[in-house]
């Protein structure tokens, strides 16, 4: 994991570079089936001196696990960071899956889409400047407000893939995503269409979702460790993989680079440079 000096310079590659956004995970660490821990840090202490040392990259959590916090004190902390950015933040939702972190610190693991559904119940509304008293299964609020009130509509994006997740998506959120990819592929292709029968099922103007896509490139010049389905192409071929999700109608690419140096942030730069979208 990269310490914060890294993450800062790295984030400040990307604004200088223009670049439109930053991410974070929100793990506290990942344990590979072998038993080895990748030790990370936690996403919103990250965001938040991210938004302190930028300013004009947005900057989104890819996708902060709703079972960690609870939804009003998430709907607290999104205001906090986006007054803190200027309004850069981009909030990024999900259920949640990696078990060993909810095993080591103690949270539940049962019900996790039924905890999102009303997660966004409240989120929602208070980052509209609503106050919310829900009395839910697994969430309770009381006349919960944001005090000040969000100084904007902070965009809300949702990672989700199945028909559950996909109806909660175009029911809530402002933005969807779904990754990890190299080229576009089949699998992508269902994605796409699933989320279609989704925003028509909720009487949803497909036109008012934002698409999003995570694709993981590597550099095929570095010693970074490849992974399945990775990209690992040429500067040219990358910035022809960047159309291609412009033509299928993707509004943002949200790039895993390997290895997390500023000359990959500078060969996808060029990339982007080349590329008809750029």
């Amino acid at each position: 994991m990269p310490d914060w000096p890294l993450i800062r310079s790295f984030a400040l590659a990307a604004e200088a570079r223009e670049l439109d956004s930053v991410w974070m995970f929100d793990h506290f660490f990942n344990r590979w089936e072998s038993g080895a821990v990748e030790a990370m840090h936690e996403a919103w202490t990250i965001v938040s001196a991210v938004a302190a040392v930028t300013e004009r990259v947005e900057i989104g959590t890819l996708v902060l696990c709703m079972t960690f916090r609870t939804p009003a004190l998430v709907a607290k902390m999104a205001s906090t960071a986006d007054e803190v950015s200027d309004g850069r933040l981009i909030l990024g939702l999900g259920a949640g899956w990696h078990d060993p972190e909810y095993d080591a610190f103690g949270y539940p693991k049962d019900h996790r889409v039924g905890r999102f559904e009303e997660a966004l119940r409240i989120i929602g509304p208070l980052l509209r400047g609503e106050s919310v008293t829900f009395a839910g299964r697994y969430h309770q609020t009381n006349d919960a407000i944001l005090a000040p009130a969000p100084g904007r509509r902070i965009p809300i994006l949702a990672a989700a893939r199945g028909p559950r997740m996909l109806r909660l998506t175009a029911r809530h959120a402002d933005a969807w995503n779904t990754a990890w990819y190299g080229p576009s592929d089949e699998r992508l292709d269902g994605q796409l269409a699933a989320l279609a029968e989704a925003l028509v099922a909720e009487g949803r103007d497909p036109a008012t979702m934002t698409r999003t896509v995570g694709i993981m490139v590597r550099d095929p010049e570095s010693d970074a460790a490849p992974e399945e389905g990775d990209f690992s192409g040429s500067v040219d071929e990358l910035a022809r993989m960047v159309d291609g999700y412009a033509a299928l109608g993707i509004d943002h690419l949200i790039v895993l680079l390997q290895p997390m140096t500023e000359g990959s942030i500078e060969r996808l730069s060029a990339a982007l440079r080349r590329s008809e979208r750029g």
